[in-house]
């Protein structure tokens, strides 16, 4: 077509002229006064082109002969383009990618603007956050992807064996130490370790009271010397334990950078130094009041009941969500800090002079404190009528302050408890019988699209209000 039938073309009465759309495969034809209604549009544009350059620049190919315009587009999506041209409204079935009709809408130059608002509440809830619904489903998904990196990982571990003298020896017995459940030595080993770590708790507990104290002649309590046994055994099979772990580990310099490996170790410090402060101190009685420091010490063994999470999926899951929730146990701090702040001044102003018990704005700090996280000692209570309405109002805040945050935590939670577990399965699955064999069936597809779509998501943040706002703003002006 010559650049003169052309300009024909668009100085004609479009009324009586219609264009041939083919979008991969799927054609229609359209009447020129349709599109003329939204000039701004990719279609609209082509009935302003005089040139073929310039109506290449707008679709893929351009048959002269036929008057016909290709595009190469997905041609299930195009009739939602078809709709809104003829009632000049979009809608979005439930079905629908939101990611993928966000970008096809975005091509044909039309805006979200337009989507009716029978779907617009639905269409952009789904746009910035995934369904409630389909999470379960999107969890398990990106727990089987996610934890893809993790197990590639560990088989680059296991692989650092086969280099080793006993290579196959010790990856089998480092297979039993580090996976609770990979074999029966490992099971029975696991439950030793359990029932050691809860002895050791439960002595430590009872040894505070005062049925289970000898007092020497001094006056001085003792520990009873059949716990003294249960201690001085816990230790050693802690010691034991981590000394294992450490001669059959792949890699001894990055050994103490694992979490798991790190509370090992400081669940048998405090009674070394505890011995060692008790050595100096006989030697030097100067130095008595160093045995302050080792009461201080033997107090730190409590701590060793986090070297269940070893054995817990569980407690794993949750170090990971506190680890990962750091932005969400902070709105959680700050909105507490908020309320706490105004409802201990509030409290101040009402009660500072009938309440001996919030006549400080500290103590009313203590109270608050009390009352947002609906604790309720019940030490420090308002009397006055204004006092108890704003102490209503502070634990009604509270439980909405604490509800919020709390809901995002979980479900980071529930993703990481099936990643853990999907990685427990897997490292359970492995054989290293005969040496290193291939990694355990992970569907890379899966995995390569799962990295695309974080990828795609990522980009889509980045830029999901500006092309609106600049179509939005073109529109109102």
């Amino acid at each position: 077509m010559t650049g003169q039938s052309l300009k024909a073309l668009s100085e004609a009465n479009f009324e009586d002229n219609e264009i041939s759309i083919n979008v991969g495969g799927f054609k229609k034809k359209m009447r020129s006064n349709t599109l003329l209604r939204f000039p701004e549009t990719r279609l609209g544009k082509l009935l302003s082109c005089h040139s073929k350059e310039s109506i290449l620049e707008l679709c893929d190919d351009y048959d002269d002969t036929k008057n016909e315009f290709y595009f190469d587009r997905n041609p299930e999506l195009f009739p939602y383009v078809l709709h809104f041209y003829n009632t000049g409204k979009l809608h979005v079935m439930g079905e629908l990618c939101v990611f993928s009709f966000s970008q096809e809408i975005e091509y044909w130059g039309i805006n979200e603007f337009f989507i009716d608002s029978c779907c617009s509440y639905s269409y952009h809830g789904r746009k910035m956050e995934p369904d409630q619904e389909k999470w379960e489903e999107q969890s398990d998904q990106e727990s089987t992807t996610s934890s893809f990196d993790e197990i590639l990982a560990f088989y680059n571990d296991a692989s650092k064996f086969d280099k080793q003298p006993f290579g196959n020896i010790r990856r089998q017995l480092w297979l039993a130490l580090d996976n609770p459940g990979y074999s029966v030595l490992s099971r029975i080993f696991s439950v030793l370790s359990i029932v050691v770590v809860l002895g050791s708790i439960v002595t430590m507990c009872l040894n505070s009271l005062s049925d289970f104290q000898i007092i020497d002649s001094s006056g001085t309590p003792e520990e009873d010397p059949r716990f003294e046994i249960v201690e001085h055994f816990g230790i050693a099979w802690f010691t034991f334990e981590l000394v294992a772990r450490f001669a059959v580990a792949p890699d001894f310099l990055k050994f103490f950078q694992h979490a798991l490996n790190l509370i090992d170790l400081m669940s048998i410090l405090p009674f070394y130094i505890t011995l060692i402060v008790n050595l100096v101190v006989e030697s030097s009685p100067t130095l008595a009041n160093l045995g302050r420091v080792a009461q201080v010490l033997r107090l730190m063994r409590i701590f060793r009941i986090l070297k269940l999470a070893r054995h817990s999926t569980g407690l794993r899951s949750l170090g990971a969500t506190l680890k990962y929730s750091y932005r969400e146990v902070g709105l959680l701090l700050l909105y507490l800090s908020v309320g706490i702040s105004i409802f201990s001044v509030v409290a101040y102003t009402i009660e500072k002079e009938e309440n001996e018990g919030l006549a400080t704005i500290p103590a009313c700090w203590w109270w608050a404190t009390v009352s947002m996280t609906t604790v309720g000692y019940g030490d420090v209570v308002p009397g006055s009528t204004a006092g108890k309405l704003t102490a209503s109002a502070c634990i009604l805040a509270g439980i909405l302050v604490v509800v919020l945050p709390i809901t995002l935590i979980f479900n980071k939670f529930s993703h990481f408890y099936r990643r853990q577990k999907q990685l427990e399965s897997a490292m359970r699955s492995c054989d290293f019988g005969d040496g290193m064999k291939e990694v355990p069936s992970v569907n890379l597809r899966d995995y390569y699209a799962y990295k695309v779509k974080s990828l795609m998501a990522s980009l889509t943040n980045m830029s999901r209000s500006t092309p609106s706002e600049l179509s939005l703003n073109d529109s109102l002006h």
